[in-house]
């Protein structure tokens, strides 16, 4: 008995070991896994704390090179000011072949009409000789074969047909324009003769327009400097008399240096010493009045000049009244021989100008103390004082080329991007260069200036796609003083490209503060009239968002017919006789916008209907399907949106589209009512319906 009680306790014992040691087994692992946990966390929060340190130095990097970057930028402005003449001096003179142009156009590019229409392959209708299929079978589907062939092979032959009428008209249409832009370069170069031998005998007029070409001309000058001017030759002196404006005394940055603090956290800026920033100031000013007699002198090839009396100018507050002036800072009569004689390249521009040329220079410009001009343009007897850049209202089809570029590339300045104007020779095709910096929408945008007379063509308008797409531009802009084409605008749609025609051009210098006309009979659109300023515009901006290539169109009616004809506004009647209504380019972000002055359309039109279409010549056989999404900003005439319109959207067979219409209202308001009526039969048929016969 007492054994088997033995052996029994000795099992229960055992077990009681055996779960024991199970629960310390356990234990040690959870202690294991506990430790393991810990280690784990420790090694992660070290992880973060390094990863912390490593973004604390990247981000302290990071704004210790932006305020190197902005204190390098200031020393590089500071460095063009202070080598301002000594750079002018190593710019290539002016000479009358810069006025010249090259006697040549944009080539023929057809681009997609060159390509012949493939014809179909005979051997891809065979039909197999091998198989089971019985004598009847494969005669069959022999002749089924032959009717396929040859019903592709009459499409094919309608559709080379019709691209060799449309290359036809295309080159028609560029020989014509090639023509008209040759016979105006021929034009140009027979001016620029004739200028030279004025130049040459001494006329006034043609000695002030080289010489005002000279500077405006002139590479040396930084970007953002003033180029306003007027000037009178004296003949018998010999003596060219100008008005320059300088630059003023923001040209010296305030800033002298930037540094990061980390511990706050911020930038701090360094303020350039006051003393310092006005001798800058003094010596940027000594430097623009030598670098204009320096540029003056070196263009003089005819030796028209003997000597300049030049007077530097500001136009800024008269700090004694208040008010707006022209206050005179620098004064110089400067002999051809004199300054002939110094190394400009290397003296001390104040010492040159105040002791060898023996001019004068405000003592303290920054607080526009002026001084006495000298001779002045009005003074000189009996001559013609003639302005740049002043409150005329300058004639863009007559600018100098170089100026018009300017003037393009202050627009888009004011348009808040950055923009500035390229060198003459290889260029690649681009007249200005602009940065639009919203971070959204913006991006490099090239743009070309083009001076036409006549109908810009669409090669024009494809070889600045090119350009667009071998810059990496995120658009492309193509200024002119004449109009496009249904052809240009047609390739233009759904491409990073906006055209804008001279009409269009002029509002928008307008709506910047900038002046411009076409033509003596155009007095720009800030020029005050005799009569009653005309009543405020509505632009009616047209966007989509499919690729749907369209003409957009209005028809002034009473009831559901037109007027007439002429108030069917479309690309080959831009506006009504009256100019209530007048199409426009698209602006920036618009595909198509129109102008209408809605108090000033006829007492009997009561609807002003806007259609779509689709270009027959652009699209043969294209229709509606890609017009979605489509709406009309109504803007106000300083551009300010008022209100969306949302149209229908095209469909399927449709070629053309009534997108809604402006009805008058009983007490003289207008409001606006959806369409929606589809035309399979395109601008036609639709016009059709209002009256309008198409022959």
């Amino acid at each position: 008995m007492s054994r088997r009680s033995q052996g029994l306790l000795g099992i229960w014992a055992e077990a009681q070991r055996q779960q024991q040691r199970q629960a310390e087994a356990a234990h040690r692992a959870r202690l294991q896994q506990q430790r393991e946990q810990e280690r784990q966390a420790r090694a992660a929060e070290r992880a973060m704390a390094r990863m912390h340190r490593e973004r604390q130095t990247a981000y302290r990097r990071q704004r210790e090179a932006d305020a190197r970057r902005r204190t390098e930028e200031l020393d590089a402005r500071v460095a063009a000011l202070t080598g301002l003449l000594a750079d002018g001096c190593r710019a290539p003179a002016f000479t009358p072949a810069a006025l010249l142009r090259p006697e040549r156009v944009e080539p023929f590019a057809p681009g997609a009409l060159a390509a012949p229409v493939a014809m179909p392959d005979p051997a891809r209708y065979q039909v197999p000789t091998g198989g089971l299929r019985s004598g009847a079978r494969r005669d069959r589907d022999r002749q089924e074969a032959r009717a396929r062939f040859e019903q592709d092979w009459y499409t094919a032959q309608a559709a080379e047909a019709r691209r060799q009428a449309q290359l036809t008209a295309y080159q028609q249409q560029y020989d014509q324009w090639a023509a008209g832009a040759l016979a105006e370069i021929r034009r140009h170069n027979a001016g620029v003769e004739e200028l030279v031998a004025g130049l040459r005998a001494g006329d006034a007029d043609a000695v002030v327009e080289y010489f005002s070409a000279a500077l405006y001309s002139g590479t040396s000058w930084p970007e953002g400097f003033p180029r306003q001017l007027s000037a009178g030759y004296d003949t018998a002196a010999r003596q060219l008399v100008l008005d320059w404006e300088l630059p003023g005394y923001d040209v010296v940055p305030e800033v002298k240096a930037v540094r990061y603090l980390p511990t706050a956290d911020e930038e701090r800026e360094t303020a350039r010493p006051a003393a310092q920033r006005r001798a800058l100031y003094r010596e940027v000013l000594a430097q623009g009045v030598l670098l204009v007699l320096r540029d003056l002198f070196a263009a003089d090839t005819h030796g028209a000049l003997d000597s300049v009396a030049l007077n530097g100018f500001v136009d800024d507050v008269d700090p004694v009244t208040g008010r707006p002036a022209t206050i005179f800072l620098a004064t110089v009569l400067a002999p051809r021989s004199a300054v002939e004689s110094y190394r400009l390249d290397q003296v001390s521009a104040l010492d040159c100008l105040t002791d060898g040329l023996r001019g004068q220079l405000s003592a303290r410009p920054d607080q526009r103390t002026p001084v006495r001009p000298g001779r002045r343009p009005d003074d000189i007897a009996g001559g013609a004082v003639v302005s740049h850049g002043t409150d005329g209202v300058p004639d863009l089809l007559e600018m100098d080329p170089l100026a018009f570029e300017q003037l393009i590339a202050e627009l888009f300045r004011a348009m808040g991007m950055r923009a500035v104007t390229t060198q003459r020779s290889g260029d690649g095709g681009i007249d200005v260069d602009a940065l639009d910096p919203d971070p959204i929408r913006g991006g490099k945008i090239v743009v070309q200036v083009k001076r036409y007379r006549n109908t810009v063509p669409p090669s024009a308008v494809r070889d600045l796609y090119g350009t667009v797409q071998s810059e990496g531009a995120n658009k492309g802009v193509l200024v002119t003083t004449s109009h496009f084409g249904p052809g240009a605008h047609g390739f233009a749609q759904g491409k990073p490209l906006t055209l804008i025609a001279g009409p269009e051009l002029v509002d928008l210098l307008g709506r910047h503060g900038l002046r411009g006309r076409l033509g003596p009979g155009d007095a720009g659109p800030d020029t005050p009239e005799p009569a009653e300023p005309a009543p405020d515009h509505t632009t009616l901006a047209m966007n989509w968002s499919g690729p749907a290539a369209l003409d957009v169109c209005a028809l002034v009616c009473e009831g559901t017919t037109v007027l007439d004809d002429d108030h069917f506004v479309f690309f080959n009647n831009p506006a009504t006789p009256d100019g209530s209504v007048r199409m426009l380019a698209g602006v920036i972000e618009d595909r198509a916008a129109l102008r209408v002055r809605f108090e000033d359309l006829p007492p009997d039109a009561d609807r002003l209907v806007l259609v779509a279409a689709v270009d027959p010549e652009t699209d043969p056989d294209g229709d509606l399907t890609g017009f979605t999404d489509a709406r009309i900003r109504l803007l106000d005439a300083a551009g300010t949106e008022l209100d969306r319109l949302p149209v229908s959207d095209g469909r399927p067979g449709e070629r053309a589209l009534v997108l809604g219409a402006f009805r008058r209202r009983a007490g003289g308001d207008w409001d606006f009512v959806l369409g929606g009526k589809g035309y399979p039969g395109g601008l036609a048929a639709l016009v059709g319906d209002f009256g309008i016969e198409v022959a």
